[in-house]
């Protein structure tokens, strides 16, 4: 008997990635695409066509998983929240699997971050693991004993927007959020946000990149601009904590990345967390980018 090879597949909004798992999470195949913007069935045809080369030169079938932006309305069945727009309003899961002709497995990206480090990354061992995406908006995800937890609404974990909390009367009611409220956690502590506010304090448009270099050079506004970004950051992460007290906090995303990040997270989030004591880890994706798509490939 052949062993089980799991595929993986992480919709983004600009890339397809691919990849194909042995039963010890050893990589056997890998390969990116660009993403067939605005087109739907164009989407559904690249998925077809990566796993049939996957598949094709593994010379045996595979079991498929998806992660996605979004998540499916357990009302009408349908994609909402996408911000690959093309696939809200669809069935995005009935239609791939009448394309493909088998079942497929699917969830959140954020979901696959959180499913990925708890089955062989910085949560191994770890009960409950919530994951956080800080790239260009904000993500989470929920992983309970090495399962996805998709919650009742098909929400679980999905933070990013709920208001900041403890937000400084300065910065009050926060910025305009896409979802159509203000304050929204994706609006402080994204990398769009971090970016944001450096250009409302100082008039000047940098890259995040270019805010960090201009922090190690003693900038004062980049220095100023890092400390409230840490600040809403433990603040958020403190909101959370509160309520589910997960064994691992792991981050991802472009934001995950400054090594700075980590210096001052736990004691920022004592000032804030209910009894003043907070022993939490919070560790960067052991696998980084590629968590995303190898936790698709153990939602088998």
């Amino acid at each position: 008997m052949a062993n089980k090879i799991r595929i993986g597949i992480d919709l983004g909004g600009t890339k397809i990635e691919i990849i194909a798992l042995d039963e010890q999470g050893a990589v056997l195949f890998n390969q990116r695409v660009n993403t067939p913007r605005g087109e739907y069935q164009g989407t559904l045809q690249a998925i077809g066509e990566l796993i049939a080369q996957a598949e094709t030169q593994l010379q045996q079938p595979a079991s498929i998983g998806v992660g996605m932006p979004g998540s499916f309305s357990p009302g009408s069945g349908k994609v909402r929240n996408a911000n690959s727009t093309w696939l809200n309003g669809q069935a995005f899961d009935k239609d791939l699997q009448n394309h493909l002709g088998r079942e497929v497995r699917f969830a959140n990206d954020a979901n696959c971050l959180a499913l990925s480090e708890a089955v062989d990354g910085a949560g191994a061992g770890c009960h409950s693991v919530f994951a956080i995406i800080i790239g260009t908006g904000v993500g989470g995800g929920l992983a309970f004993n090495g399962k996805v937890h998709h919650g009742l609404n098909g929400l679980g974990g999905e933070w990013g927007h709920n208001p900041l909390p403890w937000l400084e009367k300065q910065a009050y009611p926060g910025p305009d959020c896409y979802c159509g409220k203000q304050g929204c956690i994706e609006t402080f502590i994204s990398g769009t946000g971090f970016t944001q506010d450096y250009l409302r304090h100082t008039g000047k448009a940098l890259t995040g990149e270019e805010i960090m270099a201009a922090f190690d050079d003693g900038e004062p506004e980049a220095r100023e601009c890092f400390a409230r970004y840490q600040k809403r950051l433990a603040h958020a992460i403190a909101s959370v904590a509160n309520i589910l007290d997960p064994d691992v906090f792991i981050l991802g995303g472009g934001m995950s990345n400054i090594t700075h990040l980590y210096d001052h997270l736990p004691g920022l989030i004592e000032t804030v967390i209910f009894g003043g004591e907070f022993k939490t880890p919070i560790r960067p994706a052991k696998h980084g980018d590629a968590s995303g798509v190898r936790g698709a490939a153990w939602l088998w």
